[in-house]
């Protein structure tokens, strides 16, 4: 995963949005070797969400180091509405 952000980061064409939910709510925590990408995305552009309920259930939600928390509502109705949408 740290190399696919790293690479997407790179790019000169990057994502809109980026949502992190389940297991990926460890991607945007302070601990998480994925910020240095994640921040290079946000400069350029790209918002990133963390599910909040997935924060409270991995009891990360202190550490939300990049981004904003969302709701699987937010998430589903973003995933749903979206022209293209890439899962990892």
């Amino acid at each position: 995963m740290k190399s696919y952000l790293q690479s997407l980061s790179e790019a000169e064409t990057v994502p809109t949005q980026l949502l992190f939910f389940n297991r990926g709510a460890f991607l945007t925590n302070q601990a998480a070797n994925t910020l240095a990408d994640l921040q290079q995305l946000a400069e350029k552009g790209t918002t990133i969400q963390t599910c909040g309920a997935c924060l409270d259930f991995y009891h990360l939600t202190d550490t939300l180091a990049i981004g904003s928390i969302t709701n699987m509502y937010e998430i589903v109705e973003t995933m749903n509405q979206a022209a293209k949408v890439i899962t990892l």
